[in-house]
């Protein structure tokens, strides 16, 4: 099953996570399908960018987003 997540990214103590498209059966920061967007936790708000267009042709082919992408 295909799973809307984020990949974690960035230094130790630094994180920067990219949104991804990927098998629910892969590593957090395995290989996935496509990258959708970013978030950066660190910056003052925290940035969140996506492809809503994107997003909606994933979640039409089945895809369903984390808990934390949810949110």
């Amino acid at each position: 099953m295909l799973k809307i997540r984020l990949a974690r990214h960035g230094r130790k103590g630094r994180p920067f996570y990219r949104v991804v498209v990927q098998d629910s059966r892969k590593p957090r920061d395995g290989r996935f399908v496509e990258k959708l967007g970013y978030y950066d936790p660190l910056t003052e708000p925290a940035t969140f960018s996506v492809d809503a267009e994107r997003v909606k042709h994933w979640l039409s082919h089945g895809a369903r987003p984390s808990e934390t992408v949810h949110r």
